[in-house]
């Protein structure tokens, strides 16, 4: 029976990276994300270059009903699922009070909701299946609040802690938990863009590398660089204001412009 990876946010970012690793090992995947063109063209170029088997499907994950549908879809298939990338996610910036209202709804539909759905989910049918492997994308942010992103911030602290509690609780199943905290990440945000520019940021490749090579270790936390995993500990030794200052000051220093 074929196994499969699968992976969300797949069409960008960390999940692109992620879906070309595994693919680069011979992994079989499912790739989701909300565009079905660019999830199409990532399919092709990946059988293409590595002779393995890709599917795709197009699915807003952060709209319930769609969701439900695709859960009931892979309930009722006969897919193997035996890696969960859970690497779809919106990421906001800002006052709280200016945000407009749905779209900090549909980040919390999709960065907590879905994903705790889709654990819950796959989580149980590789509990029947007798194993698997599950990693949930979480962030440098998850360590501390995020003033000025505290929606997001707060919603990569709950993606840490489920994970890491999840991880406890299907040790005897057999089911692997990690869970991935990046630091900021080269990509077309404008943000992280000036971040990369003064050379403080690693590509979405170099964390997929590290990722892949962690997960074969069974790691719990995984915190791509040296500087990122001082950070997080960091945290841990001022006091909370202070904390909340220096948070809120980065990122009022790198907020969009």
């Amino acid at each position: 029976m074929t196994r499969y990876a699968m992976i969300t946010g797949a069409s960008s970012g960390i999940g692109l990276a992620m879906a070309e690793a595994l693919a680069r090992r011979g992994r079989s995947l499912i790739l989701v994300a909300r565009q079905r063109e660019a999830l199409e063209s990532v399919a092709i170029e990946l059988t293409q270059r590595f002779g393995v088997e890709v599917l795709f499907r197009a699915c807003d994950l952060s709209e319930p009903l769609r969701l439900s549908g695709f859960l009931l879809e892979l309930e009722e298939g006969e897919r193997h699922i035996d890696l969960l990338v859970n690497c779809a996610a919106i990421r906001s910036y800002g006052h709280f009070l200016a945000q407009d209202w749905m779209r900090e709804q549909d980040l919390i539909e999709l960065n907590v909701l879905a994903l705790t759905r889709l654990c819950h989910s796959v989580g149980n049918a590789m509990a029947v299946q007798g194993g698997g492997q599950i990693l949930n994308v979480a962030s440098l942010a998850a360590f501390q609040p995020g003033p000025w992103m505290a929606s997001y911030a707060a919603s990569k602290a709950y993606v840490l802690h489920f994970s890491e509690a999840l991880r406890e609780e299907l040790k005897q199943s057999g089911v692997k938990v990690s869970v991935l905290c990046p630091g900021p990440v080269h990509s077309a945000d404008r943000v992280i863009d000036r971040l990369h520019n003064s050379g403080r940021v690693l590509s979405p490749e170099e964390v997929a590398l590290y990722t892949v090579r962690a997960l074969a270790r069974n790691r719990a936390v995984i915190i791509p660089g040296r500087r990122n995993r001082w950070l997080a500990r960091s945290g841990r030794l001022g006091s909370r204001w202070l904390v909340r200052k220096i948070a809120g000051a980065i990122n009022i220093a790198y907020r969009p412009r």
